[in-house]
């Protein structure tokens, strides 16, 4: 019997700051004393507030500890395990709390959410099916065995669930599709094919809860009549990897995979393909093919895979986070839960990655409804360095730039679709006043643009020339016509586009063109990037007025462009500076200015 559950982060997250390390120094501190048998270590999964890691979170005491470093250890083990004290140095501490916040429910980053697809991620050992069952787990898979197919089905339509992976088509109503299709032979698939540059939604179900996806699958497979499923999954994803094959495993010993689940007569494999990183391939067609062994490459539809997929059977296709939300909906009286959380057309909760310019950094789930401001000021605790909110990108580089004037709209999948972004598989990338909307979308599109297959003529040389046009506007070498240019490209792009990549992935340059096109009209006829981002069209001066002779500027610049006696007003050298900005990271003072470049025709007279 434990004294007390230690667990730690051991996402991805947490791993890249260090959670490894202090494991293993509180492995070799409790074998020090001769306490291992008194306290239960665990590497859980993700608890969300990524920017804080590395974390440990104490049971039954529920204390939250982070930022711990191995040097910490030896005084968590002395002064909190042995002698019951709670150290407050190693509590979360920021500006939005009076005092060190103890627990989760006063960390201001948790109060807003809502844990339904999270509920057990840094909670229980992904890696034991025990605690899975023992939260709940695989009930909902025994009771759809009881069920009819159909009776399964019409308890996900009641739901209103919506994939959670891209334009949001309601789950059951797939569902139904492949149920009645015709078929000898039909498949589950999950899309676990994450590639949303700042996107990590999918990777953290399955590293901190696994078998809620394959319970998911498993209650799909029922509904529509499969006996194989694959889960297709990005070879980045070691650890995802690594703990689905372990849930695989201890779900065929416990008799729920494999032949005559459970007694029911049901039969069910699962398979495990790992992607090659194409982003193309988290489309679906393009998705089934690569699984298949050929190019990933999106063919035309109809038919559409609940008709004609895998090897061209009937096919059922979800994403990671849809998986999930199935076992809470099909669990005895769990739609009725389900519904009450939401908006109409959006029910449910949504997880989201909070990336970018924001203070918290990390993954967050939220009831569907709530606003954007509530997300990011609420949740993420707003902006870096406390720099004025730009804009939001959501939905992925295919997704749309929100500006700050539309910061209390509610996110669901109806009013972002309004707003010119989409709810994507729920990526947020927040952007603060020093960001160039121009060369955002110029970032997003050329992504887009090498993600592209090459199979179709409009997403293979219509995104190539917008990025042609974008690249010249932020050398400024750009056109009164380039706007009028880009739009006609978008709109044919996205009419005649083969697949969702092409067809969305116009959306930053319209959304950006939509909410910040005086920027575009400054670069193009002011040859000018206000934020300093565009390097052929700006240079760095330093204000007298405000340049106190601190020489920190000089230290720190690397091309030594800058020049001044200490005390005396410093001067920066336009031949020479390669405008990498360090300059205007390290003055106190922002005596550092963006100003427009010096051009012959500006100073003849």
């Amino acid at each position: 019997m434990y004294e007390k559950h230690l667990m730690i982060c051991g996402a991805t997250g947490c791993l890249s700051s260090g959670s490894a390390k202090v494991q293993q120094a509180l492995e070799d501190e409790l074998a020090k004393r001769g306490l291992k048998e008194k306290f239960r270590l665990v590497m859980s999964g993700c608890p969300g507030f990524c920017e804080v890691g590395p974390i440990i979170v104490i049971y039954p005491d529920e204390v939250f500890y982070c930022r711990l470093k191995p040097g910490d250890i030896p005084e968590l083990v002395e002064k909190h395990l042995l002698g019951g004290e709670v150290i407050e140095r190693l509590l979360y501490k920021g500006p939005d709390v009076d005092a060190p916040a103890r627990f989760y429910d006063t960390i201001p980053f948790y109060q807003k959410q809502k844990f339904n697809v999270l509920h057990n991620s840094g909670i229980i050992d992904p890696e034991n099916i025990d605690e899975y069952i023992m939260r709940g787990g695989y009930r909902a898979f025994s009771r759809a065995l009881k069920m009819e197919p159909m009776e399964v089905i019409n308890e996900v339509k009641k739901s209103g669930l919506r994939g959670r992976g891209g334009a949001g088509f309601p789950t059951g109503l797939k569902w139904e599709f492949t149920y009645r299709a015709a078929g000898d032979k039909k498949y589950v698939v999950c899309n676990a094919d994450e590639g949303d540059p700042g996107a990590f939604m999918d990777r953290s179900i399955l590293e901190g809860d696994p078998h809620a996806v394959l319970e998911g699958m498993l209650i799909a497979a029922r509904a529509i009549g499969s006996d194989e499923g694959y889960i297709y999954c990005r070879a980045e994803y070691p650890l995802a990897i690594k703990r689905l094959k372990t849930a695989i495993a201890q779900a065929e010993e416990y008799g729920l995979v494999g032949e005559n689940i459970l007694g029911y007569g049901v039969n069910f494999k699962f398979n495990i393909k790992e992607g090659a990183g194409a982003f193309v391939c988290g489309e679906e067609t393009a998705l089934l093919a690569s699984i298949e062994g050929k190019r990933g490459m999106p063919r035309p539809r109809p038919p559409f895979p609940a008709n004609s997929g895998l090897w061209g059977k009937p096919t059922c296709i979800n994403n990671v986070e849809t998986y999930a939300n199935i076992p809470l909906i099909v669990r005895e009286g769990g739609v009725e839960e389900y519904v009450k959380i939401g908006t109409e057309g959006s029910k449910g909760t949504k997880v989201f990655a909070l990336a970018g310019k924001i203070r918290n950094t990390g993954l967050c789930e939220v009831p569907m409804g709530i606003t954007l401001r509530e997300i990011i000021f609420d949740i993420g605790g707003g902006i870096k360095g406390g720099r004025e909110f730009k804009a939001v990108q959501a939905g992925g580089p295919s997704g749309g730039c929100i500006p700050a004037e539309q910061l209390d709209l509610p996110v669901d999948y109806d009013s972002l679709t309004q707003a010119g972004a989409i709810m994507g598989s729920g990526g947020l990338v927040v952007m603060d006043d020093r960001t160039c909307m121009v060369d955002l979308a110029r970032y997003f599109l050329s992504f887009t643009q090498k993600e592209s297959c090459g199979k179709c003529i409009p997403c293979r040389e219509g995104t190539k020339r917008m990025l042609e046009i974008l690249e010249r506007i932020t050398e400024g070498r750009g056109e009164p016509d380039d706007l009028d240019r880009l739009q006609e490209l978008a709109s044919s792009i996205k009419d005649s586009a083969l697949c969702g990549l092409g067809q969305t992935c116009p959306n930053p340059v319209l959304s950006t063109i939509r909410y910040f096109r005086h920027e575009y009209e400054e670069h193009i006829n002011e040859k000018f990037c206000r934020a300093g981002v565009c390097k052929p069209l700006f240079e760095y001066t330093i204000d007298p007025e405000l340049c106190n002779g601190c020489t920190r500027c000089a230290r720190i610049c690397p091309v030594k462009a800058i020049s001044g006696e200490r005390k005396e007003t410093h001067v920066i050298d336009p031949e020479i500076c390669t405008r990498c900005g360090s300059c205007v990271e390290r003055c106190r003072q922002e005596a550092i200015k963006v100003t427009p470049v010096r051009r012959e025709a500006d100073v003849s007279h």
